[in-house]
């Protein structure tokens, strides 16, 4: 199952074509999630009801993002402190969607650790799947997940349980599922410098002739996308993960960074890519 990246729901509500962009999806990825956030149940819903014209197989609700200008307005991990909220929320979308709702949380704030409250409020509320990150709002990505909470979550409700934190390799699936009891497994970060994951290969399993590929197939739709100068420049980052740039020199480096047409960039990459092979 696949999802988008989160979108504001006001920014669904409004004029924006952003919404638009940041949904768009291939019918090669459905299952495909729909992933909105906001602090208010009522835009929530209107929200979700005009994404949903839009045809996901479902629609989530993220109650985990820690970054500040979200969780401190009450949105992402800002809406797990307020648990009535959240009951509120998932009982409305789940009482007028057409498709299913899930949710994916944190386990909440340092102060305030309430993931088999919220857990249960999702659950009770009509919804039909919870992604656990083992980590508070404070940790961000930092420490080590707590794969012991998200079997706690696992054992307290009925729904199925996505768990979620430090999945960087094949066998680190099976083995959060083993800990966890978790029906699957959520992958995020890893997957940035090994989409290779999900083909069941670790990232010293694939060869240099993948990663050019990769390289190759990821640019071009990116600047599809994106247009030539913003496809180019955001895909950069990723350019960098598949090459491991830890392992690349600093001119290495400053060159992947320059900006020039596509053409040259990924003749560049091919380089540094036969070169660190």
């Amino acid at each position: 199952m696949s999802y988008t990246e989160f979108v504001k729901v006001e920014k669904i509500l409004s004029r924006s074509k952003e919404p638009g962009k940041r949904l768009f999806f291939k019918e090669a990825e459905r299952p495909v999630t729909f992933q909105i956030y906001g602090d208010d149940p009522a835009s929530i819903l209107k929200a979700a009801l005009k994404v949903q014209e839009l045809n996901p197989d479902v629609i989530d609700i993220n109650m985990g993002c820690p970054a500040k200008s979200i969780a401190d307005r009450g949105a992402g991990v800002g809406m797990m402190p307020t648990p009535v909220k959240v009951a509120r929320t998932f009982r409305m979308l789940s009482s007028a969607l057409k498709v299913p709702v899930t949710g994916k949380i944190r386990l909440g704030w340092e102060k305030n650790r309430n993931y088999k409250l919220i857990a249960r409020i999702v659950e009770e509320n009509g919804g039909s799947l919870l992604a656990v990150h083992g980590r508070t709002k404070e940790q961000r990505y930092s420490g080590q997940a707590d794969w012991d909470a998200i079997a706690e979550v696992k054992s307290c409700v009925k729904i199925p349980v996505l768990g979620s934190g430090d999945v960087k390799t094949v066998a680190d699936i099976e083995r959060m599922q083993q800990h966890t009891g978790c029906e699957a497994v959520m992958i995020g970060r890893g997957a940035l410098v090994n989409p290779w994951i999900f083909a069941g290969l670790d990232r010293d399993q694939v060869k240099a002739d993948q990663v050019q590929h990769m390289l190759g197939t990821h640019l071009a739709r990116s600047v599809e996308f994106y247009g030539e100068q913003d496809g180019q420049r955001l895909f950069r980052k990723y350019a960098v993960g598949y090459l491991l740039m830890q392992g690349l020199t600093r001119e290495q480096r400053k060159e992947i960074l320059k900006e020039r047409p596509a053409d040259e960039f990924l003749e560049l990459l091919q380089r540094v890519n036969a070169a660190v092979a």
